[in-house]
């Protein structure tokens, strides 16, 4: 079955076609063409046909660091399956098995344009577990996974902090955490080198799974705000692993390190307020100043913290502090898929890719009532207002 979009003003988010007034050709799952003209010749009995003409069609929304499902809000306001807090090392938990592919959240994300989510635990520990991509349709948690793991998400600061700190444990202080950090990759590494050698070790899941970073097959989603960002910096320089500093309230106090180390940056959530202490300083001019210096950069809601459609908040935020319009819409579209390991399947229009696509009305980031009229994920329409 094939699908055609006609004469949409096309944000393929590439940097060859650009914006353009243009159609889009679906076939199965996937995108067949993108040119200016498609002859409607190619349509068949059964196939769809949108016209788009005042529209704009983008690749669908990624939030790439949400806890839909695992805290659950409309079930029971106490669930919380992201944080396995009985150590502050639980690094191969694995979100998959703690989401409600039911949670109300979906289909609101789908509903505002939101095709893919980054699904995290949180960050009660140090080391948190291991995140997800998934598709925000569907009924099987399974069924909807695009890639796992994603990432190994650590945490610093106020979070391990104050769990660990409530127990008179380590780790209670900053140091403690920066102890449990090294101290972990450390283990890590020598697992690692051991097997590589062909040495004798006793399997370790969580070994394993820190194994995969240090090998580069994953990154590192660090959650740190402030000057914790200079500690995760340094440990990842130490252990040559690339890393995503998740929130970075306080990022611009920290350029020319965030720059140097080469990292992506999660910047999010925006409508927090300045309490005293990690979230005093909430720097939205700094998704463009990065973003100027050449750092991927993805804007995240952490829902259901936030709710998904905030997003549109997000980018909006984003070029009010400055930032190109086209370059805000790439920090939910192809930064984010870049973020996620997941950008030779999502957030651009080119051929060949999944025809994960939104057809808005308004422009997302200047126009307060854009808003979606169509959603497809995979092919398929699975939101029409």
């Amino acid at each position: 079955m094939q699908t055609l979009i006609k004469n949409g003003i096309l944000y393929t988010m590439t940097e060859d076609k650009g914006i353009f007034q243009g159609d889009i050709l679906v076939e199965g799952t996937k995108i067949k063409e993108v040119a200016e003209h498609i002859s409607e010749d190619c349509l068949e009995d059964g196939d769809k046909l949108i016209e788009a003409e005042g529209y704009y069609v983008l690749p669908g929304l990624i939030d790439a660091h949400s806890h839909i499902g695992l805290f659950d809000f409309n079930v029971d306001p106490g669930v919380d399956d992201a944080n396995e807090m009985t150590n502050p090392v639980t690094l191969s938990v694995d979100a998959r098995f703690g989401t409600n592919p039911k949670a109300r959240e979906f289909k609101v994300a789908y509903e505002h344009g939101i095709t893919t989510m980054l699904l995290t635990p949180g960050s009660g520990n140090v080391f948190c577990g291991l995140p997800f991509a998934l598709k925000t349709y569907g009924n099987n948690v399974f069924d909807m996974t695009i890639k796992s793991p994603c990432a190994v998400k650590i945490a610093l600061g106020g979070n391990p902090k104050n769990r660990y700190g409530e127990m008179k444990r380590l780790p209670m202080t900053r140091m403690g955490i920066a102890k449990v950090l090294d101290d972990t990759f450390a283990k890590a590494k020598k697992y690692v080198e051991d097997k590589e050698q062909g040495k004798e070790v006793e399997y370790d899941p969580d070994m394993e799974a820190l194994g995969m970073a240090l090998r580069g097959e994953i990154p590192c989603k660090i959650h740190c705000t402030q000057y914790d960002m200079l500690t995760a910096i340094e440990i990842a320089k130490k252990y040559h692993v690339h890393f995503s500093l998740e929130h970075a309230w306080g990022a611009t106090d920290y350029l020319d390190e965030i720059v140097e180390s080469g990292c992506d940056i999660c910047y999010g959530p925006i409508a927090t307020y300045r309490s005293p202490g990690e979230r005093r300083k909430i720097d939205v001019e700094a998704v463009k100043m990065l973003d100027d210096r050449g750092v991927n950069v993805a804007m995240i809601t952490d829902s259901p913290i936030l709710s998904e459609e905030s997003l549109y908040h997000h980018v909006g935020e984003a070029v009010r502090e400055g930032l190109a319009q086209e370059r805000a819409v790439r920090t939910v579209t192809i930064n984010a898929a870049k973020v996620l390991g997941v950008e030779d399947r999502l957030g651009s229009l080119e051929e060949g890719k999944d025809a994960d696509i939104i057809v808005m009305k308004g422009k997302l980031g200047l126009d307060t009532d854009a808003m979606v009229y169509y959603t497809m994920i995979e092919g398929k329409i699975v939101y029409q207002k």
